[in-house]
């Protein structure tokens, strides 16, 4: 099943709120994306059947290896973006809506490159 942005979005938002929470129903989730409670139920029901996530008898959302994945690849990226543009000078709220966007679009390739390339910028400057 190819996810659309808006799932990554709902897996992402899952993972960080099973950090910070431990457990997280749908009404977690609606609060913290600020959407409506069917909108996280036609999510999840889509995620589900994709083989993204479980729920439980109790209603709590887990996610499974594939969900995690996904999950952590773009909570990745996104933390990632957010720190760069925050260092660049942009705004922190910009910057969170910014790599909230871009963390969709740019290929695994293009991801890695990046990432080696501000390593290897920031190795630099602590030998200074």
């Amino acid at each position: 099943m190819k996810l659309h942005a808006s799932g990554e979005d709902y897996l992402e938002t899952i993972l960080v709120l099973q950090k910070k929470l431990g457990m997280v129903r749908s009404v977690d989730v609606a609060r913290h994306m600020e959407v409506s409670k069917p909108s996280v139920c036609h999510a999840v029901a889509t995620l589900r059947d994709g083989g993204f996530l479980t729920m439980d008898e109790d209603h709590f959302l887990h996610l499974t290896d594939v969900g995690r994945e996904v999950a952590e690849k773009i909570y990745e990226r996104h933390c990632f973006f957010t720190e760069q543009l925050i260092a660049a000078g942009v705004d922190p709220r910009t910057a969170e809506a910014d790599a909230c966007r871009m963390e969709h679009v740019i290929s695994q390739e293009s991801f890695l490159k990046l990432k080696i390339a501000f390593s290897n910028i920031e190795n630099l400057e602590k030998e200074e």
